[in-house]
């Protein structure tokens, strides 16, 4: 049962934003995701996915392929090219990444709750408020 990682894509406004920038970074198949750390359960992430956050809900997914270190001190994670995208789930914003286990990865269905089917703007307030 792999393991998966939540990332905030930073300056991605909208999932076609965050459409351009995979196709843009995504070179031979694959782009890479600088870190500053090093996961501790780097072996149990590979074949999992990163799960991007677009506007406080997972959006999209792409698979994690391996982790290679950089020149800089950094961390690549190195990812397929492939950006899968899944229905809206509501997800609150955080710095740098987070684990998320493979019970509690969004599947096919999406959301039940009805969250995911507020407008962006008004589930953002609500989410800073902490009522979702």
């Amino acid at each position: 049962m792999p393991l998966h990682l939540t990332k905030v894509a930073v300056g991605c406004r909208t999932i076609e934003a965050l459409e351009k920038r995979v196709a843009a970074r995504t070179h031979n198949g694959e782009m890479r995701v600088p870190t500053k750390l090093r996961p501790k359960r780097m072996d149990e992430l590979v074949g999992g996915c990163i799960h991007w956050i677009v506007k406080h809900r997972l959006v999209g997914r792409q698979v994690i392929l391996r982790f290679e270190d950089r020149k800089d001190g950094r961390i690549d994670i190195v990812v397929a090219g492939d950006l899968e995208l899944i229905p809206a789930v509501p997800k609150r914003a955080h710095q740098g990444w987070r684990y998320l286990s493979d019970d509690d990865a969004p599947g096919e269905d999406g959301d039940d709750s009805g969250t995911s089917a507020l407008p962006p703007r008004l589930y953002g307030k609500l989410a800073a408020m902490g009522l979702v």
